[in-house]
């Protein structure tokens, strides 16, 4: 007795679940594609804004508490890490669109300026990516409409994400960024890896 295999109907399953293959592979490549046009393009059209209001002359500079005001809005300045290459706009929130287009300001913490502990949070496989290689006494700067603020690097360590006391404030004016870790983990990362910096009082 001899049995019969029916090619036709397998090959047509094999040729429609390519086919499904090649389109999954293509949304998937066309959403990254969508996200990092609109991560630089909003990059872009923020840090315009933010140098255009730092040259104009009828913008005066703003206090701590003109700076919350502008915050609301969303726009809070830059971050830059010279010895990193890293420098990217900084705007209100920590939601999953914040956090797409640029690094976030976490609400509740105080702003540049402000005594207390300044929290800033980015992913770890695009803005806060640099921060791999941060290294204590490394120099962040912080750009707003109020002023330009210096932070030296102090310390930083690996914390599980329910640990919110990294935000805690103490005497003094900090600021504290938050990433995921490992850096190179596949899928949501276990750890949150914390770099904690302290204010470089500007000499008179």
């Amino acid at each position: 007795m001899r049995i019969v295999v029916m090619r036709e109907p397998l090959a047509q399953i094999l040729k429609w679940g390519r086919r499904l293959l090649f389109a999954c592979a293509g949304l998937t490549l066309g959403y990254c594609g969508f996200v990092l046009a609109d991560a630089r393009l909003f990059q872009y059209a923020e840090g315009r804004s933010l140098a255009r209001q730092l040259q104009d002359e009828h913008t005066p500079p703003r206090s701590s508490a003109g700076l919350l005001a502008v915050a609301t809005g969303g726009l809070i300045g830059r971050i830059e890490i010279p010895r990193l290459g890293l420098s990217v706009i900084v705007i209100e929130g920590e939601d999953k669109t914040t956090l797409r287009r640029a690094a976030g300001h976490v609400p509740g913490t105080p702003l540049p300026g402000q005594t207390g502990n300044v929290g800033i949070t980015g992913h770890r496989d695009t803005f806060f990516r640099p921060l791999r290689n941060i290294q204590r006494n490394d120099v962040i700067t912080l750009t707003t409409l109020s002023g330009e603020f210096r932070y030296r690097v102090v310390s930083t360590r690996v914390v599980s994400p329910d640990d919110i006391a990294v935000l805690d404030s103490a005497g003094g004016e900090f600021l504290t960024l938050v990433t995921c870790h490992p850096f190179y983990f596949v899928g949501p990362a276990p750890n949150r890896f914390i770099v904690r910096a302290e204010r470089i009082q500007n000499r008179t």
